[in-house]
């Protein structure tokens, strides 16, 4: 029997709430609705979602807000598609780096929403089938490495943070919560950019490249992330779940 998706649609607009909601119901999805952040909550409390559609402009807590929040909470592996009523590029990029996997501009169509979380829920299905390791200690060490998921930090041996982009932050935790496993390249752009990527695009090399310098990794000996030809990436090094102060 074909899985039924349940999305989660929290916007403070009753209007919008009930369009978006009727629109993905006729289109075979079940559908659940929350009016603000507090809802939200308590609904994820009693109940399992497959995606939250998630408004950034509402009074309280806004979706800018909530999207840090779940993103560090036990909801963290939801994906999260964000509405936003702004046409400028700030709440898109700070949601996309918050960790939001894709964002559409109000107005919108109830077509293009439905195709975006179509997408979305893709790219999702995508990752190799894992124990998402990291979900399972704050703190993860690689070789001379660790990296804190809760502040987002990397720290070489000697304790200093080392800056990674938003990007390069999502790219590191996708190898991590996949080590050992060969990654194609449509896999990482997918899971990477937050939206359907062109196969050919050789962006994620450029990526990757960024994050080797950050690992001082040399991409011709790799310890880390090593090139396998004609198939994609692989990262190689043993993990350790660590705990803070180690």
């Amino acid at each position: 029997m074909e899985q039924v998706e349940h999305i989660l649609v929290v916007d403070d607009d009753r209007e919008i709430r009930e369009l978006v909601g009727n629109y993905l119901t006729k289109n075979g999805m079940r559908v659940s609705l929350a009016a603000d952040g507090r809802q939200m909550r308590a609904f994820l409390e009693a109940n399992t979602v497959d995606l939250i559609v998630l408004d950034i402009m509402m009074p309280g807590d806004d979706g800018l807000r909530l999207c840090r929040e779940l993103r560090v909470s036990k909801h963290k592996a939801i994906p999260i598609v964000l509405l936003t009523a702004r046409s400028d590029e700030t709440d898109r990029i700070i949601g996309l780096e918050m960790g939001a996997d894709d964002y559409l501009t109000k107005p919108f169509s109830a077509r293009e929403l439905l195709a975006r979380i179509n997408a979305v829920l893709r790219r999702t299905r995508m990752l190799p089938p894992n124990l998402q390791i990291t979900e399972s200690s704050r703190l993860i060490g690689f070789g001379d490495w660790r990296l804190d998921t809760s502040a987002r930090h990397l720290l070489d041996d000697t304790g200093t943070v080392v800056s990674l982009s938003g990007a390069e932050y999502r790219l590191l935790r996708v190898f991590l919560d996949h080590p050992q496993r060969v990654l194609s390249r449509e896999q990482l752009l997918n899971l990477t950019q937050g939206r359907e990527a062109d196969i050919f695009d050789r962006s994620i090399d450029l990526l990757v490249s960024r994050l080797r310098q950050r690992l001082r990794d040399d991409a011709r000996e790799a310890a880390c992330i090593k090139t396998v030809r004609n198939e994609g990436y692989v990262f190689t090094l043993p993990l350790q779940l660590l705990e803070p102060g180690s």
